[in-house]
């Protein structure tokens, strides 16, 4: 098994600024989720800033595959029609 991490280049120009913002204001949203004892939606938080800056510091890709629209992985199956 390989244990090495993978190492991404860090986002560049207006996408490194933009990281930067979302993982202030997760900052934020942190303190204020825990001010309020929401632990879960603290915990959640606290993963998403910790991505950011996993990104920031070129730890972990932007996006998954290089596929920023679309789930890794994942099958979609239509509906179809509903019946009542």
């Amino acid at each position: 098994m390989n244990t090495k991490p993978i190492i991404a280049a860090p986002p560049t120009g207006r996408t490194q600024e933009n990281v930067a913002y979302i993982r202030q204001m997760l900052g934020e949203l942190r303190a204020v989720a825990n001010m309020e004892g929401a632990e879960m939606l603290r915990y959640l938080i606290e993963m998403a800033y910790v991505e950011a800056g996993d990104i920031q510091a070129g730890l972990r890709p932007l996006s998954i595959g290089g596929n920023r629209d679309k789930a890794a992985g994942v099958t979609v199956k239509s509906a179809g029609k509903v019946q009542f």
